[in-house]
């Protein structure tokens, strides 16, 4: 069968939306959403814990409530990791469902309650997202899947993110990026050119780690939002 221009559009709308139905009916959740935090040497214990409280405040701010809840019987799976040296990634949120309000409280209360592991060590970004693919493979089936990276440096050690997400399996996971400024100026540089990947990634750029639970805020209420299928011209 031949589609003439005028249709090709809407016969692409159909596909995908097949597609999205055919995933959604063997997934327990719509979104499989993993946070990792930069606990290198240049965060001080001030600025850490100003990253853990404001993850835990973004968490339960009514907006972000409101689009983690936004599907309830399609709800959001998170988990949280600290990151910084090769072999210094710990998990700080194992995988949870955010069925309710109760379950984002809670998984909230975990993440303020944290304490870092390690402080001495410098900034291995790479090693940081090959740790968090392992996270992936313990995660409930999803329909979509979102690495959520922040920091306030560029890689000093090891690897690189290009050589990761060669010989990683990146090939279905969106990573967006919260670089922090203040520390390093080619952060948000660094970020755009080499951390962030994937179709749709994007950065949330925080002024300080004063203004991370902001950033935080923001990213989470555009990365749990209900994805929408708009009409195309």
């Amino acid at each position: 069968m031949v589609v003439d221009g005028k249709h090709r559009t809407l016969v692409r709308l159909a596909a995908l939306a097949w597609l999205l139905c055919a995933g959604a009916a063997s997934a327990q959740c719509r979104l499989a959403l993993v946070l990792g935090l930069d606990i290198s040497s240049s965060v001080d214990a001030e600025e850490d814990a100003l990253q853990r409280q404001g993850l835990a405040r973004a968490l339960v701010a009514p907006e972000v409530i409101r689009a983690a809840l936004a599907l309830p019987d399609e709800p959001v799976a998170l988990a949280v990791f600290e990151w910084s040296g090769r072999w210094q990634q710990d998990m700080i949120l194992d995988w949870v469902l955010l069925r309710d309000e109760t379950t984002i409280r809670a998984a909230a209360g975990v993440i303020a309650g944290s304490t870092r592991s390690y402080a001495d060590f410098p900034t291995a970004a790479g090693y940081a997202l090959g740790y968090a693919t392992q996270v992936f493979q313990s995660a409930p089936p999803c329909l979509f899947r979102t690495l959520d990276i922040s920091g306030d440096g560029i890689s000093n050690e090891g690897f690189p993110p290009t050589l990761a997400y060669r010989e990683f399996p990146f090939d279905d996971i969106t990573v967006n990026g919260l670089p922090i400024t203040g520390h390093d100026d080619a952060v948000v540089t660094f970020y755009r050119d080499q951390m962030i990947h994937g179709p749709g990634a994007f950065l949330e750029i925080a002024d300080g780690f004063e203004d991370f639970e902001r950033a935080m805020r923001r990213k989470l209420e555009r990365e749990m939002g209900v994805l929408s299928l708009g009409a195309l011209e």
